[in-house]
């Protein structure tokens, strides 16, 4: 079986290869767009499987990986900040609460798409203005939906669900998926 991943992220590589995937990389050209029309579950695995098929027409012959991931707040999405304001922002009102992250999921063979959302809760503990401040100050929070990286910092009081799938694959369904279908 030839596996690709249609993206670039470097924590879905990581995932992947910490699970003894082999694949390759080819990185989706589609826009994004997310359909706001759609309930946010729809929404998210139309977004996996636009990014999945842009790759899979190239690569008819391969297994596709495509996802979106975004953090679902007070029935809002997060998604990554725009400027470290935004930054700081998102990371105030999640302070103390909890929150929904989502990944949409797209699996293609043989131009058959397998979709599917995985929601984890994560409740952060009350954050300091000085550590959003210095966790803002890194850089590490600006490629991130919701402002951060659950592998990186230490807001994280507890979580309900799957933990890779807060870093962006939910890998014990994609594992799942790969074993009772190949």
């Amino acid at each position: 079986m030839k596996l690709l991943l249609a993206s670039n992220s470097p924590r879905r590589k990581e995932l992947l290869e910490q699970a003894h995937f082999h694949f390759e990389i080819e990185p989706a050209k589609v826009e994004e767009v997310f359909d706001e029309s759609l309930p946010i579950d729809e929404a998210l695995m139309k977004v996996a499987q636009t990014k999945a098929m842009d790759v899979a027409d190239v690569y008819p012959d391969y297994v596709v990986i495509g996802a979106d991931t975004i953090v679902y707040f007070q029935g809002k999405r997060l998604g990554k900040p725009k400027n470290k304001d935004e930054a700081k922002r998102c990371l105030h009102a999640l302070s103390n609460q909890t929150h929904e992250v989502k990944t949409g999921v797209c699996i293609i063979r043989d131009h058959q798409p397998y979709t599917f959302v995985e929601t984890t809760k994560v409740h952060f503990r009350d954050l300091s203005d000085f550590e959003i401040d210095k966790y803002v100050k890194s850089g590490a929070c600006m490629d991130k939906a919701g402002a951060y990286g659950i592998q990186e910092c230490d807001f994280v009081e507890w979580i309900d669900g799957s933990y890779s799938n807060v870093v962006g694959l939910p890998m014990e369904r994609i594992c799942q998926f790969f074993h009772v279908r190949f």
